[in-house]
């Protein structure tokens, strides 16, 4: 069964709680199985990134975002 969640991708949401409470962006992406949202520019994580032939031939070192429960997010009205 297919869970129903009220923030969609691109709406604007707000932080209440965690590392980043207080900050607004925009949702990337959503996960309803595990109820998470990736909101730009919040809970970034520095990644570590194998050389690559392609996409990245030096590796080292990316910044990513993680996903944050959707219960620690507010979609912002009026915008």
């Amino acid at each position: 069964m297919a869970v129903k969640l009220k923030i969609k991708k691109g709406d604007t949401v707000k932080i209440i709680a965690g590392d980043d409470k207080g900050k607004t962006g925009e949702v990337l992406q959503v996960l309803p199985t595990s109820r998470q949202v990736i909101v730009k520019d919040c809970k970034v994580a520095k990644k570590t990134v194998k050389p690559d032939q392609d996409k990245n031939p030096e590796g080292g070192f990316v910044n990513k975002e993680m996903p944050i429960d959707i219960s620690n997010v507010a979609k912002v009205e009026g915008e």
